[in-house]
């Protein structure tokens, strides 16, 4: 059987201090495309990923360009040992680093629209306040019904389906607190508010989306080399115009997780790689399917054991 590879780019909250170093000690590529990010985005990046501080590299808009240029080196270190994907997806903010990955969007572009996208959600967290939490232990069908029983307080619905019983929920802080208390007399193992910038994938968004559609609008999109598993769909994509559309969907859109992993293994994928900073998505696949395991890929050592 030939391997088939899929590249799986994560999102927000694979963030660490220190993120990054190691690649530019080692590899000349790292050095030249953070001084390119830092010339793009007008601040030292660099300096953020390497030594922080926490609370300023947890800020949305920092957060999203800084996971995004880390994925970005370590895809263009595994294509330069040859290491090229069959297919991509990634987790909501991730799903830019995959476009990238599948030649949709350069470099210059894609850190563009990243860092107008986490301006954007950042702001609409202050003009819009909500919450988001996490849900343990409920399928998704449960969850969408606490979501409706609770939209009586406010906006609230299901953000992330990222694993079996693990179920992001996104809205008002009204809506979301009082899921949270469905959730758990319904027996939710656990209903906790998550320390977030927002209602990412919610309604509340809806201000973020129309300004970021215009920045979308002005990028320029070519045609994917290899399937996108898409976050609004989960269905792959490779026509341009679509993948316009569907990063257009996707901030006020539930991140279809468990469905894009369970459709590129139904479309053939043997091999699965974590491109950049962290191993939630690792985590989740584990939990989605206990008979694939992700390489993580986002340092030196991970790198070089390939």
């Amino acid at each position: 059987m030939t391997e088939r590879r899929a590249f799986i780019f994560p999102g927000q909250a694979s963030q660490y201090a220190g993120m990054a170093q190691d690649l530019c000690e080692k590899f000349p590529l790292a050095s030249e495309l953070f001084a390119r990010a830092n010339e793009l985005l007008g601040f030292d990046i660099q300096r953020i990923c390497f030594a922080g501080p926490e609370e300023k590299l947890t800020q949305t808009d920092i957060t999203q360009p800084a996971i995004f240029i880390h994925s970005a080196i370590v895809t263009r270190l595994l294509i330069e040992k040859n290491l090229i994907p069959d297919m991509v997806a990634g987790h909501s903010l991730g799903e830019y680093s995959a476009l990238h990955a599948a030649g949709v969007l350069d470099f210059d572009d894609a850190l563009k629209l990243v860092r107008r996208r986490g301006e954007l959600m950042q702001s609409a967290g202050i003009e819009n306040p909500g919450t988001m939490a996490a849900i343990v232990g409920l399928d998704p069908a449960e969850v969408e019904t606490i979501c409706q029983e609770a939209s009586r307080a406010g906006i609230v619905c299901p953000a992330n389906f990222n694993s079996p019983g693990q179920i992001a929920i996104s809205g008002s802080i009204a809506g979301v607190q009082q899921a949270v208390t469905l959730a758990r007399a319904r027996g939710a193992k656990i209903a906790k508010q998550l320390q977030v910038g927002g209602a990412f994938h919610s309604p509340l968004m809806a201000g973020a989306r129309e300004g970021l559609r215009e920045n979308l609008q002005k990028a320029h999109f070519h045609e994917a080399k290899c399937p996108i598993y898409l976050n609004v769909t989960a269905r792959p994509a490779t026509n341009a115009e679509e993948l316009r559309q569907r990063l257009d969907e996707q901030l006020t859109s539930p991140v279809r997780w468990i469905e894009i992993i369970e459709n590129m293994i139904a479309d053939g994928a043997t091999q699965f790689y974590e491109v950049g900073p962290g191993n939630v998505l690792a985590g989740l696949l584990k939990r989605i399917n206990k008979n694939f395991v992700a390489k993580t890929i986002g340092k030196v050592a991970e790198l070089e054991a390939l």
